[in-house]
This record gives C-alpha cells, structure tokens and sequence, in this order.
C-alpha cells in the first residue's frame, strides 16, 4: 500500500451552496486549480474543443487557452509518458483516460515508471501527475467502456487511488489530488456523472486518503466506494422496513487503506457487507475483507459477504442490470447475516 506522504494544503474555496452535478463539480476543480497554480496542465484525448467525452472539461480550453488545456493524439502510452516527463520538469498535469479500458494501453508507463520513480531516485523526483479514468457500469455502455479496473491500480505501490461518490467529494478529492506530491489515480464513476447534489463546493473536510460514515448505523457496517456508495444508501434507507440499521462507509481513498474508520465501525456492528461493482474473485473487496478479518476477528458474529459483479466480461447493455449490485442484492447479503435480535 502507498505511504501516507505530507500533504501540501489546498488553498480554501469560498463557499456558496448551489445544484451541481459530479460532473460539473469536477469542471470547477480543474478551472479553480488552473486558475491558482500556473504549472497545472490539463489534457487527453478530445477534452479541448470538445470538451471530453463527458464534457467534464467543457468550456476549460476556451477560458485558459489551448496552452493549458488540449487535445492529444489517440495513444494512452503517449499521453502518461508526456505526462512524466512534465512533472519531471516542474508541471503539474491533469490528464485523462477517455473511457477506463482505454488506459490499458498506458498501463506499463504507470506500473513501471509513474509509480517508481519517486522511490527509484531515492525521493529526489516528484511526480505530481493525476490520471482521471471514467469508470463503472450503469449507463448502458459496452464492453471497453465501463470496466471497474481499480484492482490493477492499487495492487501497484506507489500511486495512490482515490474515487468519490458524491458531487461535493468529486471537488474536494480532485483539488486534494491536485495538490498532492504522489501521483494520483483519479478513478470517476460514470454512472454518478449526472448525479446533483446542493452543496457548497469546498476543500474543507477528511483528507484524501480518509474514509467517510455515509450514514450511521449500528447493526451492519456496508462498505462500498465509487458509484456503489448511493446504492449503499438506498439498500440502508429501505433495510429500516425490515428493522435493519445498516451503516454505510465511503472509502473515497481505495490506496491508502483507511483502517481507522473501517475497523472502528466493525467492532460496533459485529457484521460487514463489501460492495463493489468489479468482478468478485480477487477483486477489491478481497483486500477489504482480509484486512477487516485481520483485525477484528473477534468482533465478527457473522462471516463477511460480498455484493459484485459477475465474474465475466462486461455483458452487452441489455444485461448489465443482471451484472452490476443493487439494494436488493445487498439486503439479500445482509439477511444472510443470521442475527437474533438488536442490542
């Protein structure tokens, strides 16, 4: 697992409560960090004039210049290997991977020279690189365009992996991202892209590689991250009609681990859930589960289960309902925990 390294601050945001999607959330923090620090570099396939594939960028090239923010040829190897050499030479690049089975190709630029060269040189080189990948089922796409790949980013020591999922966390994480010295994969969930919240966005809040309690509870602790924390939230708010208090963690930070909150939430329940939308076997939540196991085996009064995905490639988008976890899946999992009764 990557080290927790010294944080720079993130320069506050005033605050001002409004509608924003995650999508729009993370148009500001790039325009707020291209606005405050003139080393940062924002660029990818089609996210200048267009805008991304998302339009997460809409409008960015226009205000900055094409300097700043623009387009790149169609070669994810070139693109991270630009990126590199950047950071190398002081700049701070934003970039991003059009879809999340399209930054395979830049996969050995990341494992074997974005992650080490921070520890190959002895500290000496700093790669302040943040790599956004699109990522995640549930908006109909096909296969190469919603694969969960945050397993092959977190098995690779030395980059971080963060993912939000809500609007106000998509700002935050990403102006922390920015700021941090360690290179950062950025992973955005595409289902939540649309999704609005009222808030104001700000940096103030947990540190990037801090867990959140989504909602308290104190019979089950469900765990998920990405585009799985609403479905978390809405098996918990319809698990009270059966007398279920279910509390929902939001790792937010999948590399570093937040054991803290984790285990501190598992010694009150007794009973845990682990939610993610990527295939079960060695998936993420095998990690989550053996460290859970680790450390609160006695608290446990119940085995731990997994809600996942299938263990196929992605179906076509007519099935993907049948692949991807819902409330009901959950509950499913949570009544196979077996309790008698409520403390």
């Amino acid at each position: 697992m990557t080290s927790t390294l010294e944080r720079p601050a993130v320069p506050s945001k005033p605050e001002k409560t409004a509608q924003v999607t995650m999508a729009g959330a993370l148009n500001a923090a790039l325009a707020d960090a291209l606005t405050e620090d003139s080393r940062v570099l924002v660029f990818g396939e089609d996210v200048g004039t267009l805008g991304g594939v998302f339009r997460v960028t809409d409008g960015l090239a226009a205000r900055f210049g094409d300097g700043r923010v623009f387009d790149t040829p169609l070669a994810e190897s070139g693109i991270v290997g630009t990126a590199i050499g950047m950071a190398m030479n002081g700049l701070v690049p934003v970039v991003e991977m059009q879809f999340d089975a399209f930054a395979y190709p830049a996969f050995e630029q990341i494992t074997s020279h974005l992650a080490k060269l921070r520890n190959r040189t002895r500290g000496n080189v700093q790669l302040p690189i943040v790599i956004r990948v699109p990522y995640g089922g549930g908006i109909g796409g096909v296969e190469h365009h919603c694969d969960s790949s945050e397993a092959y980013y977190t098995h690779t020591p030395g980059l971080r992996v963060v993912t939000p999922g809500t609007p106000s966390d998509a700002y935050r994480l990403l102006r922390q991202a920015i700021a941090c010295p360690d290179p950062v994969i950025f992973l955005e969930p595409k289902r939540r892209y649309w999704a609005k919240e009222s808030v104001a966005l700000g940096t103030d809040g947990p540190a990037i590689d801090e867990a959140l309690v989504r909602r308290p509870g104190r019979d089950v602790t469900v765990i998920a991250y990405g585009g799985m924390v609403a479905t978390a939230l809405e098996a918990a708010d319809a698990a009270t009609a059966e007398g279920w208090d279910l509390e929902v963690i939001d790792l937010r930070s999948l590399s570093p681990f937040d054991d803290a909150t984790v285990t501190a939430s598992v010694r009150r329940t007794g009973r845990v859930v682990v939610v993610h939308e990527a295939a079960r076997f060695t998936g993420y939540g095998a990690e989550v589960v053996a460290r859970v196991q680790e450390r609160c085996f006695h608290h446990l009064q119940a085995p731990i289960l997994r809600v996942t995905g299938l263990d196929i490639p992605y179906p076509p988008p007519h099935l993907e309902h049948h692949h991807l976890p819902n409330a009901d899946r959950i509950l499913d999992a949570v009544a196979k925990l077996q309790w008698d009764d409520h403390a």
